[in-house]
């Protein structure tokens, strides 16, 4: 008797102790945001790779002031402690909405690389949307897209998310991404023979509420800004993203570069299913390298599947990062941390993807479609 007293004694401490740490209360303890344990688990990974195996073209970079030798030489120091052979900037414009002063800094882009470091860096143009509701528009920016083709030196277009997101009609209406305005543009960049980079809508999870189910909570919580709510006014996820597709089908002689993966890095059957009904469309991995890592097996199916239209791009020109896209691609190393905890609590495995399929991301698929790349810098 004594025996089953003590038992239930110790049972009902242990109880109590459970109920004073349930999950959900930290009393002042650690919280998720700070929650960052060093593993303990022991396997045989290759580790940090900071070279890419090939020389690789980064199909999407933004980088700004680069019209001084200084300036060019600083970041093509960088690639090559990468073995980035080329790098595409997208904002050959600048962010200004003064368009002569975004001519001009299209062209010194342009020169001071063709004057310093000729060949290792490839600019894309961009469209000045705000004035669309001006009698006019179409044709100026059609013209517009020419000249910086012909004249100026692009070779290709690169299209903001804000197209969909703040770009605004006289009346204040948001523009959609297939406003009938913009067909003319993407006809002409057919025409032309060079791709459009395309970035339209974010993670679908920006659209849902903050709670706990959310995946991109910590995101949210420390960036607001990208939270988007249609009570406001804002076009839902589904409908950027079928907007963007009525471009893609209806310009079918125009080749498209979907950013971000289309924002299907996590539904690869989807996009499965996208690539397939629109043979005009190429995807790239910029900034979302922690959804692939994540998911390695179906995610080397997916690339070997697809190895002539997906394409290497990081996004933010942060060299230290490419040594994560590089361990993805590259091994088969598992349960290792990605770089930015806000885009990914979970840890990474590598897809460990053949040279065959590397060789075709990393720069044979962009010299198919980016115009003007210089050959030479690659192997066959």
């Amino acid at each position: 008797m004594k025996f089953k007293l003590t038992l239930a004694a110790i049972g009902l401490v242990s109880m109590s102790y459970a109920q004073q740490i349930a999950i959900g209360d930290n009393n002042g303890e650690i919280t998720f945001e700070e929650y960052n344990p060093t593993s303990t688990l022991v396997v045989p990974n290759q580790g940090e790779i900071h070279r890419a195996k090939f020389p690789f073209i980064d199909v999407h970079n933004h980088q700004f002031g680069m019209n001084s030798k200084e300036k060019v030489d600083e970041i093509v120091a960088y690639m090559d402690s990468l073995n980035m052979g080329v790098m595409v900037n997208l904002s050959g414009r600048g962010w200004t909405r003064d368009i002569d002063e975004s001519t001009r800094t299209l062209e010194s882009y342009v020169q001071t690389v063709k004057e310093n470091q000729p060949g290792r860096i490839v600019i894309f143009t961009n469209i000045d949307f705000n004035n669309i509701s001006e009698p006019g528009w179409t044709e100026r920016a059609v013209q517009m897209l020419e000249d910086d083709v012909k004249k100026r030196g692009a070779q290709g277009l690169k299209i903001y998310k804000s197209l969909g997101f703040s770009v605004k009609n006289a009346d204040g209406s948001l523009v959609a991404v297939d406003d009938e305005r913009i067909d003319p543009v993407w006809a002409k960049a057919g025409e032309l023979g060079i791709p459009v980079l395309i970035h339209t809508a974010d993670p679908a999870p920006f659209w849902d509420p903050m709670t706990k189910f959310n995946e991109r909570w910590l995101e949210l919580k420390t960036h607001p800004r990208r939270k988007r709510d249609t009570d406001k006014g804002d076009y839902s996820w589904e409908e950027l993203i079928d907007q963007q597709h009525n471009v893609f089908r209806k310009h079918s002689n125009t080749t498209f570069i979907a950013a971000h993966m289309g924002w299907y890095p996590n539904n690869l059957p989807k996009l499965d299913s996208i690539l397939t009904a629109m043979p005009n469309v190429y995807a790239e991995i910029g900034a979302v390298i922690a959804e692939l890592g994540r998911q390695p097996r179906t995610a080397n199916r997916f690339f070997t599947k697809w190895q002539d239209r997906v394409l290497f791009g990081k996004d933010s020109w942060k060299p230290e990062e490419y040594v994560t896209y590089f361990r993805v691609l590259e091994t088969e190393d598992e349960y290792f941390q990605y770089h930015k905890k806000y885009h990914a609590f979970w840890p990474m495995y590598g897809l460990g993807l053949s040279d065959e399929v590397l060789r075709k991301m990393y720069y044979k698929n962009a010299l198919k479609i980016i115009p003007g790349i210089d050959r030479s810098l690659f192997p066959e």
